[in-house]
């Protein structure tokens, strides 16, 4: 999309959909931000990392959350502000540094610590994931909203439903809302997020992705973490087809390709 061009409400489709978007209906407010690019444009870590941030709430009470806050608050605050909105809270997908803030192999990243700051709203996570939250970015627990899966986070009158989905971290989650579900760094277009790292599970991230997230149509739009594919978004199905996390099929074969 060339620069300055303003942002339409049309729906778009998901394949070769624009990376920013306001998604249109009566009521939901749905924003697809890159890092790098669309805030945070001078760093050359948000650049690198290419995450994206999503904005979901209701137009109509101009109320919103910021789900995986990071880089550059400021300025993610700025874009719900020239768009009418407030920030209402915040939904992490996990603890990770560049969806959260906290040290980044020794690059410190501005995150919900920065956030809270500035406004004075909930931080929704898993309760598997908040003792992880509070040591990588130093908020308080009095500052987190525990949740279990299934629990519901309403925005004015748009409910969005929380999927603990473990195995990227334990507590990681996922985003269900108006047959859009943000899946963080659970599962990309192509591939799902490392299993090797601290709190990482490959026979929890199996289970996540063949039951947890196995209620989802295929016509459901998955939005993911991070730019890892030439399109910003998929349907599910088009991800079950192409994707070869999908290809393996029972937990054996899962185990020798992540278990090591």
């Amino acid at each position: 999309m060339p620069a300055g061009v303003e942002h339409d409400r049309r729906v778009f489709p998901p394949r070769g959909t624009p990376y920013h978007q306001v998604m249109a209906d009566d009521r939901l407010y749905f924003r697809q931000l890159l890092s790098g690019r669309d805030f945070a444009a001078d760093d050359p870590v948000a650049s690198q990392m290419v995450n994206f941030c999503y904005l979901i709430g209701d137009r109509r009470s101009g109320e919103a959350v910021i789900v995986d806050p990071a880089y550059d608050v400021g300025g993610l605050l700025g874009i719900l502000a020239a768009d009418g909105m407030r920030c209402v809270g915040v939904l992490a997908t996990h603890f990770h540094a560049d969806h959260v803030g906290g040290d980044l192999m020794g690059y410190r990243i501005e995150g919900v610590t920065s956030l809270l700051e500035d406004v004075q709203v909930p931080v929704h996570v898993q309760r598997a994931e908040a003792p992880w939250v509070m040591r990588s970015t130093g908020v308080s627990g009095d500052e987190l909203v525990e949740h279990s899966s299934g629990d519901v986070v309403t925005v004015g009158d748009v409910d969005i439903e929380l999927v603990h989905t473990p195995g990227h971290t334990p507590g990681s989650q996922c985003f269900s809302v108006d047959n859009r579900l943000v899946s963080g760094d659970t599962l990309f277009l192509d591939g799902c997020g490392r299993t090797d790292l601290p709190g990482g599970d490959p026979e929890q991230m199996y289970e996540s992705l063949t039951t947890r997230l196995a209620r989802f149509g295929d016509d459901t739009v998955l939005y993911p973490g991070h730019l890892y594919s030439p399109e910003p978004s998929a349907s599910l199905g088009e991800t079950r087809q192409r994707n070869y996390v999908f290809r393996l099929r029972n937990p054996e074969q899962w185990m020798r390709m992540f278990g090591s």
